[in-house]
């Protein structure tokens, strides 16, 4: 019952004008065929009156008034039916787009570690399944199982006239229907949650197919009828699940349905013998078997309706499971702002970090500082932990052990939102919005007018600038191809305009993470050459595999396995002829 309130409460917040009229169509549309079956019961009775008397012309007269009514309410049936469909269309597509909203609001509130744990994967995919349709048809259910049951109220007061055995009838004829519907909504929902990672494995499959990343690879190495091969297997495994699940149900409904229908027969004989002996009127035998036909449809649904409450209060669980999901790091109560400028800088003491899903430390016991307006490197194998301290720093995980400070200040009294508003980053794999160049770049900065000045500083400090020139529309030109009129960009270029996108943010640390991977070395060149000049008052971190663009940082930490294992400058670490040196003389050899 929880649920049903919560689901009530959301199509209400949806659209709470729209909810109250589908409610009151729906309630008339109920009451309607009630009126329209009277009258006719009246046109029955008095054609048969007709047969027997001579002067048929009141009769005829009052006949026709009465069909002049039962027109009047067949027009207000089909108006009413017209309005309520609109009604109910526009109730669930306000539905649908309300709920999306609070879908994707907490999907950008819960931690970055959510996205990474397969449990949390199946808990987002259920409530991706879920949420734009079952509080709408809750709310269908809700308010049809209302209408149904007033349908039956007056149906059954009805049939008690008549001999209250045919009510008991109707109503112990539909408890095995009842009962089955909703033990079979159980097992399908126990199915459906059990089968979630193997339905996300098929989509995953389906996105390799269609997704454009993947395209080049799937046609090189001839993977495309591989993936089609085990789409089509995941896909038949959980048909021939599903259909093994339905033969039963429809087994057994097949039962319960044949034992109602001989108690239906059985009713129907006994209207049939009163009325040929004489008990009924010819009207009567029109009104009760079509009152009785009426109150099984409207048993039915209203079964169908209950069953559906019920199977709609299980799935939406799933809904509700992901919203009540908690991010890890909690928001102080009181959050301080980060001091600006910066006076002493940031510290990592003795932090360390481990994933959810692994035993394994992947930071360990780190110490590092970064002074106000210095630039320090992290240099090591890919996995030895850098972009993860980066993403420590962001506040985009929560440290195991240790502390990060601001100025002797935890990172975690501070609001994440001004943290991270004081934070420039750049990642390796970097986001290729298919949006216009000027999105592209603001998105670093959204407090910034589309028409500030500082996008082309942006542009030409990151080397993209002279990219744009060259674009149809420049700053309008739509990139990438998803979308009609898209140019796509070379790798190096995207990686331009990403970098103009963290050099846009007035951010007082600068975080690049491979930032020249995809440009050649005349563009690495030219970014570095001006690198200091663009820092300026600002801290830097950078990382990087190519360590010839490193020997400007102030200070370079080497991380080894998430531990640092030797830090210092340039010259420092060549001397002491260690990890650094190592890797620098083996790519310098390279080079030779």
């Amino acid at each position: 019952m929880l649920n049903i309130k919560r689901a009530i409460v959301l199509v209400w917040q949806s659209a709470s004008g729209w909810t109250v009229i589908h409610v009151i169509l729906t309630t008339i549309q109920s009451i309607l065929p009630l009126a329209l079956l009277y009258i006719i019961k009246l046109i029955v009775d008095n054609i048969a009156i007709s047969l027997k008397i001579a002067d048929k012309t009141q009769i005829f007269d009052h006949i026709l008034f009465l069909l002049f009514n039962a027109g009047l309410v067949m027009l207000l049936i089909n108006f009413n039916a017209v309005i309520s469909e609109l009604a109910s269309t526009t109730l669930s597509e306000r539905v649908t787009d309300h709920l999306q909203v609070i879908l994707f609001k907490k999907a950008i509130e819960i931690d970055l570690e959510s996205y990474e744990s397969p449990l949390h994967q199946d808990i987002l995919e259920r409530a991706k399944w879920e949420a734009p349709h079952r509080p709408s048809r809750m709310l269908n259910n809700l308010t049809s199982a209302i209408a149904s049951s007033i349908s039956l109220l007056a149906i059954a007061g009805l049939l008690i006239s008549l001999h209250w055995g045919l009510l008991g009838v109707l109503l112990f004829a539909s408890i095995p229907t009842m009962a089955i519907r909703i033990r079979q909504s159980k097992v399908l929902y126990k199915w459906h949650r059990h089968q979630t990672e193997v339905e996300r494995k098929a989509n995953y499959y389906g996105h390799l197919l269609l997704g454009n990343h993947p395209a080049k690879e799937i046609r090189l190495f001839n993977l495309g009828n591989l993936f089609i091969e085990r789409f089509y297997n995941i896909r038949q495994q959980l048909f021939q699940q599903k259909l093994a699940i339905t033969k039963r149900q429809a087994s057994t409904r097949l039962l319960a349905q044949g034992c109602t229908g001989i108690a239906i027969l059985a009713t129907y004989g006994f209207i049939i013998h009163q009325t040929i002996y004489g008990k009924f009127q010819l009207g009567d035998l029109v009104l009760y078997s079509q009152t009785f036909q009426r109150g099984q449809g409207a048993l039915k649904d209203l079964i169908s309706n209950l069953a559906g409450l019920h199977e709609n209060n299980l799935f939406l669980a799933d809904l509700f499971e992901f919203l009540a999901l908690k991010p890890n790091l909690i928001e102080s109560a009181h959050p301080k702002l980060v001091p600006r400028p910066m006076q002493q800088g940031i510290e990592f003491k003795n932090v360390s970090f481990r994933y959810q899903n692994s035993p394994r430390q992947a930071i360990k016991q780190v110490n590092l500082t970064i002074a106000p307006g210095e630039i320090i490197a992290l240099v090591g194998e890919n996995g030895s932990g850098k972009t993860t301290l980066v993403k420590l720093l962001c506040c985009l995980y929560d440290v195991t052990q240790g502390s990060i400070t601001i100025d002797g200040i935890n990172l975690r009294q501070f609001s994440t939102t001004d943290l991270r508003r004081q934070i420039g980053v750049i990642f390796q794999d970097y986001t290729r919005y298919q949006l216009t160049v000027a999105d592209n770049i603001w998105l670093g900065n959204i407090d910034l007018p589309l028409t500030s000045e500082k996008f082309t500083q942006a542009a030409r400090q990151s080397g993209a600038d002279a990219v744009i020139q060259s674009l149809p529309q420049g700053y309008e030109t739509l990139l990438g191809t998803w979308f009609k009129g898209g140019e796509e960009l070379s790798g190096g270029q995207w990686q331009k305009i990403a970098l103009a996108r963290a050099f846009l943010r007035d951010a007082q640390l600068v975080v690049l993470d491979e930032p020249t991977s995809a440009m050649d070395a005349k563009a690495e060149a030219e970014v570095f050459e001006k690198f200091r000049d663009l820092m300026r008052d600002r801290s830097a971190l950078l990382i990087t595999h190519r360590l010839s663009t490193v020997k400007m940082a102030d200070r370079i930490y080497v991380i080894h396995q998430g531990e640092i294992v030797e830090n210092g400058t340039h010259d420092q670490l060549m001397a002491l002829q260690g990890t650094y040196a190592h890797l620098f003389e083996t790519q310098a050899r390279n080079y030779q």
